[in-house]
């Protein structure tokens, strides 16, 4: 039996991977692939299997070859459980991977690409201890920090090999994407001519950076999300908002303070809950802080961002009567609804 080379990508579809990112990921596994059947040494050797996390963890695509793999649509929700996706790569080792025995020879040492763009909602730290006790000497895995609003010190326990990307130009997504290929290639390549190390491959310092130190920070988060339902359809729909500086000026002081103008608004589907962390929380935000109201992307209604009193945003078309597509409860809105100049507070999602 030949021996494969399996290559696991740990993704991270939480809510603040919303539209243009998440595409993105998705055209990254298709150039990987693309790549690696151009490569007589990784098509003979190389499987793929793609797991996603957001509030919880699957396995989208179990261990294929190469040249049957296809490029999965990724899901979306909220969340970011890294401690689930930790043990969902642990069973994945487990059950998918064969193992040298002393009557036959297993696969190749398992590469694992961890891409994150934050901060774990859970407690990774149990999963982060037996991936150190029991799974860390059987894979080289490699965790990508997608921005520098990632916890690099959750992903320092987790491995030595960790990488900071930043973009700063259009075509430094594609660097990333070459070094990921290349690195793979470089692999499967010294296996096939009786290499045993993992191989390495030069990074474009400008781009992709390796993290020495990582102190943990409470840095700003980059984004606000909040999640609607359609009056007329019921069908949810994520906004985004995405945080920028503003510089504040006055007589006697100048200060600067994070607001978080409209991204856009996104159609959802109901796996959106499905792959949403089930615990609540009474996480909120002023919408003092927010620039922008969007409409509605599924019936074109003025507005996406009407609260009912049960707490949820659906979305109207003007004052009057409408029917809340969450509790089912009539609501009334004024023409002018008299609000606070400090804004009111909504719930939010954990992004």
């Amino acid at each position: 039996m030949m021996r494969r080379l399996p290559v696991f990508f740990l993704l991270d579809c939480s809510e603040s991977m919303v539209g243009e990112n998440l595409r993105r990921m998705e055209e990254t596994l298709q150039t990987i692939v693309r790549v690696l059947r151009g490569d007589p040494h990784a098509l003979e050797t190389v499987h793929i299997s793609v797991i996603a996390f957001a509030g919880v963890a699957r396995t989208i695509v179990p261990l294929v070859e190469v040249v049957s793999f296809y490029p999965p649509k990724l899901p979306l929700g909220g969340g970011t459980s890294l401690g689930e996706a930790l043990d969902a790569l642990m069973v994945e080792l487990d059950t998918a991977v064969v193992r040298t025995t002393p009557e036959r020879k297993g696969d190749w040492k398992p590469i694992v690409y961890l891409l994150t763009d934050g901060r774990p909602t859970d407690d990774p730290s149990p999963a982060i201890a037996r991936w150190n006790a029991q799974y860390a000497k059987r894979a080289t895995l490699t965790a990508i920090g997608m921005g520098r609003d990632v916890d690099f010190a959750v992903l320092k326990r987790l491995t030595d090999r960790v990488l900071l990307y930043e973009e700063t130009r259009p075509e430094d997504f594609k660097t990333l994407i070459d070094w990921i290929s290349a690195s793979v290639v470089a692999q499967s390549k010294s296996l096939g001519e009786g290499g045993t190390a993992p191989v390495p491959v030069s990074l474009d310092k400008d781009v992709i950076k390796i993290v020495d130190e990582a102190p943990r920070t409470l840095a700003d988060e980059t984004c606000v999300t909040l999640v609607g339902r359609c009056q007329q359809t019921r069908r949810p729909y994520l906004i985004k908002y995405e945080r920028e500086r503003q510089d504040l000026t006055g007589s006697d002081f100048q200060l600067q303070v994070s607001l978080f103008r409209l991204s856009g608004c996104y159609p959802l589907d109901e796996s959106y809950f499905d792959w949403s962390d089930a615990d609540a929380t009474d996480l909120k935000v002023s919408t003092s802080e927010l620039i922008g109201a969007p409409g509605c992307p599924h019936c074109g209604n003025a507005t996406a961002f009407a609260l009912c009193g049960c707490g949820k945003l659906m979305c109207i078309n003007g004052p009057g009567e409408a029917v809340c597509p969450w509790c089912g409860n009539e609501v009334g809105f004024a023409p002018n609804p008299s609000t606070d100049e400090g804004g009111f507070e909504v719930g939010r999602g954990r992004g």
